[in-house]
């Protein structure tokens, strides 16, 4: 069986569409993950700095 040229052509564009969906997703999945540490930092900061001020609070009060 001869493949056409468009055939052919058809075939370029799904091979490249099918790459850069695999790309896009490869890209979610690393801002995600990127997205998830940058939250869990600003989270533990948030804490630490809470509880240095709770700390300061009833140093002065004793």
């Amino acid at each position: 069986m001869i493949l056409s040229k468009s055939q052919v052509l058809a075939l370029l564009v799904a091979a490249i569409a099918f790459c850069l969906a695999f790309m896009a997703a490869g890209v979610l999945l690393v801002s995600a993950v990127f997205m998830t540490a940058g939250l869990a930092v600003t989270f533990w900061v948030t804490r630490s700095l809470i509880r240095d001020v709770r700390r300061r609070r009833l140093d002065r009060a004793a």
